[in-house]
C-alpha cells in the first residue's frame, strides 16, 4: 500500500472562500456588539450576485454591505475583477427559530452532530505536513501577489502537496492560480514564482526540493473567482480543517456563533488532540464528540491515537472524560469563544495559528 497522502488548500480569492469569510464577519460583527448574538449565516456568490441567508437574533443590525467590502478589501479589490460597487447584494435573513433557542437558552447544544479534532507531532503547527506545506505556500503567494505590483497574479488559487511518508519527501506540489492575460514572457515568470515559492515553502520545513512541480497544469486560468465558479459556504471543510487527513464533522463551522456544536465543538475537539500530543500521551491523535440538541452534555467522547500512545488509551480517555467541560456553555466559557476575531479562521484554516485560544 503507497505510503503517500495528499492535502490540499485553496486562496482566499476561492469563491468558496469569499462565502466564509462574509460569513464569519458576520459572526464576529454581530458577537462585537451583542454577544448574546446567534447566527447562523450562508453566503452564495456567483458572478457579481452575493446572497446572504439564514437566521439572525441579535440586538446588533449588520451593515452586510460594508462587511462585504472588508472582506473584497482583506482579499485584494484589484484581484478579484471587481469592485463591492458592482455587487448586487440579497438579503434573506430571519430570526432564530424558538423551538431551537429554547434548548440553547438553557444551555444546551444548537444542533445535534459529531464533531472531531485531530493533532499529530509531525509539524510545530501539530497539523499534517502535507496540509501545513499547501497552506503556508498559498499564504506565499497571496503575499507575492499583494506586494508585486504587477497585477499578474489574481486572487483565486489551490494547491495540493503529496507526500511520501516513508521516504519522508514531496512527491509532488501543484498549483492553479489565476492570472491576467499573459504573454509568453509572463507566462514563465508566473513559472518561475511559483517554483521559487514552493522551494521556499519545501525548504521552510527542510524537506526535499526536487520533487515535481505542476503549475496550471490546464495550461490556462485566467477566468476564475465566482465568474467561473459559484462559491458556497462550507464545502471547504478539509481545507479548513487538516487537509483530508482525519474525519471531518457533519457540519461547517464558519457563519455560525459557537452555541452552535459544529463549531464550538470542533474548536473543542482539537484543544483536547493538542493537548493529548503535546504532553506526549501520543505522536497521534483523534478526538470524536457528538451531541444532541437541545442537551448540554455530549452523547459520546471517542479517542483514537492510531497505535501512537505511549500512556494507555484507557488513561487518556479518562484524563480527557474528568479534565474538560465539554458543555457548550463550558467550551464557550473556556476557550473565550465569544471574544474571538473569527474573520482570522475563515480562509488558511481554523488551526495551526498563534493566539487562537484552541491552539
Amino acid at each position: 500500500m503507497s505510503n503517500i497522502i495528499t492535502c490540499e488548500q485553496v486562496s482566499n480569492g476561492h469563491p468558496d472562500k469569499i462565502c466564509d469569510q462574509i460569513a464569519d464577519a458576520v459572526v464576529t460583527d454581530c458577537l462585537q456588539h451583542d454577544p448574546d448574538s446567534r447566527v447562523a449565516i450562508e453566503v452564495l456568490i456567483k458572478d457579481n450576485h452575493v446572497m446572504i441567508a439564514g437566521e439572525l437574533t441579535s440586538t446588533h443590525e449588520p451593515c452586510y454591505v460594508n462587511l462585504v467590502d472588508a472582506v473584497f478589501e482583506r482579499i485584494g479589490k484589484g484581484s478579484l475583477g471587481y469592485d463591492v460597487d458592482d455587487l448586487d447584494i440579497q438579503i434573506l435573513v430571519s430570526r432564530q427559530s424558538p423551538d431551537i433557542a429554547q434548548g440553547v437558552d438553557l444551555g444546551g447544544a444548537g444542533d445535534q452532530g459529531m464533531m472531531f479534532g485531530y493533532a499529530t507531532n509531525e509539524t510545530p503547527e501539530l497539523l499534517p505536513l502535507p496540509y501545513v506545506l499547501a497552506t503556508r505556500f498559498l499564504e506565499k503567494l497571496e503575499a507575492y501577489r499583494k506586494g508585486a505590483g504587477d497585477s499578474i497574479f489574481r486572487a483565486d488559487a489551490k494547491a495540493q502537496v503529496s507526500f511520501d511518508y516513508e521516504a519522508w519527501e514531496i512527491r509532488t506540489f501543484l498549483c492553479s492560480t489565476q492570472t491576467a492575460e499573459l504573454t509568453e514572457a509572463e507566462e514563465e515568470k508566473v513559472k518561475q514564482v511559483v517554483r521559487e515559492l514552493m522551494t521556499e515553502t519545501a525548504s521552510d520545513y527542510a524537506l526535499n526540493t526536487d520533487f515535481e512541480i505542476l503549475v496550471n497544469p490546464t495550461g490556462r486560468f485566467v477566468i476564475g473567482g465566482p465568474y467561473a465558479d459559484s462559491g458556497v459556504t462550507g464545502r471547504k471543510l478539509a481545507c479548513d480543517t487538516y487537509g483530508g487527513v482525519g474525519h471531518i464533522g457533519g457540519g461547517a463551522m464558519s457563519g455560525k456563533d459557537p452555541s452552535k456544536v459544529d463549531r464550538s465543538g470542533a474548536y473543542a475537539a482539537r484543544r483536547i488532540a493538542v493537548d493529548i500530543v503535546r504532553a506526549g500521551y501520543a505522536d497521534r491523535c483523534e478526538v470524536q464528540i457528538a451531541y444532541a440538541i437541545g442537551v448540554a452534555d455530549p452523547v459520546s467522547i471517542h479517542v483514537e491515537t492510531f497505535g501512537t500512545e505511549h500512556i494507555s488509551i484507557d488513561e487518556i480517555e479518562n484524563r480527557v472524560k474528568q479534565g474538560y467541560d465539554l458543555t457548550p456553555y463550558g467550551i464557550i466559557k473556556n476557550l473565550g469563544l465569544l471574544d474571538t476575531d473569527y474573520n482570522r479562521v475563515s480562509s488558511y484554516g481554523h488551526f495551526g495559528k498563534n493566539g487562537l485560544p484552541w491552539e
